[in-house]
């Protein structure tokens, strides 16, 4: 079993920062990527950041030069620096990773979330 507990949601005014932190516990061999993603209301899930096992990153256009993505593999823990926040960055942010159990198989997992609100 393996589970990950996102934190660190709030509410924020537009301009303010925030920062995410992901921990991913339990049957854990390796991670090969960490992601986040978030859901706004009645919107599909979209792709935030991911931080791949080679060290690579990836954004999405949409919070490029904002959002910083960082990961301690010793830890198995993700987080999300969230800068200049505006107000259609409202949503959940989900917690997704890629991982080998010690049986040997690929799997995938997501967090349960955590709300972010950009308001005045």
């Amino acid at each position: 079993q393996v589970q990950l507990v996102e934190s660190g949601g709030g509410l924020v005014q537009p301009g303010g920062s925030l920062r995410l932190s992901c921990a991913a516990s339990g049957s854990i061999s390796s991670i090969y990527a960490m992601a986040w993603y978030r859901q706004a209301p009645g919107k599909q899930r979209e792709f935030v950041a991911i931080f791949g096992s080679d060290g690579s990153t990836k954004y999405a256009d949409s919070v490029k030069g904002r959002f910083t993505i960082s990961r301690d593999n010793a830890k198995n823990t993700v987080s999300l620096q969230m800068n200049s926040l505006k107000p259609e960055d409202t949503a959940v942010y989900y917690c997704n990773a890629g991982y080998t159990n010690f049986e040997g198989d690929t799997r995938e997992n997501w967090g349960q979330g955590t709300q972010v609100t950009v308001s005045s």
